[in-house]
């Protein structure tokens, strides 16, 4: 087919790829909206945010009764998007889900010719390099300073274009973001070019193919010199996808199992709908350490009705910052649970995993004064770094609650328990999976032994 007059291919690539997002199910328009979910607060543009190389358009959305230390959401468009349309549109269900759990929400909108974020040149693909990422934490770092953001709770998600960005944005500030949903992208470093231009027909096409280690490495030349643990990660991606093509799809999934330190075979498999194959690595649970979900017969035309709920989960934004929560403590890394052995009382019993089975002596507590109790009335007892101790190796056991600090815990959105005085990870001792392998504080890793799952 010829070039119209005046089309450049590369015009017509941009035209064609907004296109298909905007086939997206309950889009309302590209036109900047002010109105919100139904109450008094509203998607609001906001200037000055900070450092802008790239000119990027700043809304945020805080709810009428956002929580005292709300969870922050980067929900970035789609190409030929902006933030109303997204937030108004196919977004909307984190917005309503931002009313009923008290979170925050900012959306960067691209501004340049086509509306789609800068994943492909040096500067876009670098810590601080300069480009939209850069204007996006600018973005970020304002949130922070003015509604005492939980910093544990700073997730992103996006939609093809967006999704591209998710994955930069995590490999990029693996420090600042504990996990991110991306609906229909590519792996993080894949549509990079040399020649100005952002886009990329060999990625686009699925011809970008490299190993779980290359493509890790990728991820890491963008942040050199990191060694903390990365983002865990949500792909979705469909099957017949011609304009981000699917085996992307395979690609992600090596990079962000690579990251984590994880095999590419799966922990857990299931079909949460007829069409869907759910894949999780790392962990079993709503909150594993990579999910996939690859949606059969579907193309560019995502996310569709019901996928954000489970993006809300996995993101942990349906969950508060403050209060209690009891359940099991369950280890990542051998499927089994925190436990006082012998169901006992003793102060100073040393603690172990064993199988999970539902007993008082594995029902935790986290409170809101930062303790994890186990039993109840005068017989709580509070999980305490043994003798005060705050060096690696440092036992767990029980003790009667006092309200020091070697009692005092943070449970992170990576998984991972912290001690608030030592700074250390409650783990399981040299990664056992035996009933009876001892718990203990150690230098944090990132490892799975390092990971647990409340409830």
């Amino acid at each position: 087919m010829p070039t119209p007059i005046g089309e450049t291919p590369m015009r017509l690539i941009l035209r064609a790829l907004a296109a298909a997002v905007l086939l997206l199910p309950l889009i309302v328009g590209t036109a900047l909206v002010t109105a919100g979910p139904a109450s008094a607060a509203t998607l609001t543009r906001v200037t000055n945010f900070g450092t802008n190389p790239t000119n990027l358009d700043m809304y945020a959305y805080v709810p009428d009764n956002v929580a005292p230390q709300p969870a922050l959401l980067v929900l970035v468009h789609y190409c030929g998007g902006s933030a109303g349309a997204i937030f108004n549109g196919n977004g909307r269900d984190f917005a309503t889900a931002a009313d009923r759990y008290g979170y925050a929400v900012v959306v960067p909108e691209a501004t340049r010719e086509g509306r789609c974020f800068d994943v492909s040149t040096r500067a876009g693909l670098t810590r601080n390099g300069g480009s939209d990422s850069t204007g996006i934490m600018a973005m970020v770092s304002w949130m922070r300073q003015r509604y005492n953001v939980d910093p544990a709770r700073i997730v992103v998600a996006g939609f093809s274009s967006g999704a591209m960005m998710t994955n930069v944005l995590a490999a990029q500030y693996p420090d600042v973001f504990a996990a991110g949903a991306a609906y229909s992208g590519v792996p993080a470093g894949c549509f990079a070019t040399d020649n100005g231009s952002l886009w990329n027909s060999q990625c686009s096409g699925g011809r970008v193919v490299k190993s779980a280690q290359e493509w890790g490495d990728l991820a890491r030349a963008m942040y050199p010199g990191y060694t903390g643990r990365y983002p865990r990660m949500q792909l979705w991606h469909g099957t017949t996808d011609t304009t981000l093509a699917y085996p992307n799809f395979g690609e992600e999934i090596k990079q962000w199992t690579n990251l984590n330190g994880l095999s590419q075979t799966p922990a857990f498999t299931d079909h949460p709908q007829s069409s869907w194959t759910r894949t999780r690595y790392g962990d079993t649970s709503t909150r594993a350490t990579v999910e996939g979900i690859s949606i059969s017969g579907t193309g560019h035309t995502l996310p569709q009705g019901g996928m954000l709920a489970y993006a809300i989960s996995f993101l942990g934004l349906d969950a508060g910052s403050g209060g209690a929560k009891t359940g099991a403590l369950r280890a990542v890394n051998a499927g089994k649970c925190l436990d006082v052995p012998g169901q006992t009382t003793t102060l100073g019993t040393r603690l172990q995993i064993w199988d999970c089975w539902g007993g008082p002596n594995q029902q935790w507590t986290s409170t809101a004064a930062g303790e994890l109790t186990v039993y109840s009335g005068s017989t709580t007892r509070c999980l305490d770094a043994e003798g005060g101790g705050a060096a690696a190796g440092t036992a767990v056991i029980i003790w009667s609650c006092h309200g020091g600090a070697n009692q005092r815990w943070r449970l992170n959105a990576d998984g991972s328990v912290t001690g608030t005085q030592s700074g250390l990870c409650l783990e399981v001792a040299n990664a056992g999976t035996a009933n009876g392998s001892p718990a203990r504080l150690w230098t944090c890793n990132g490892q799975s032994n390092q990971r647990w799952v409340l409830g």
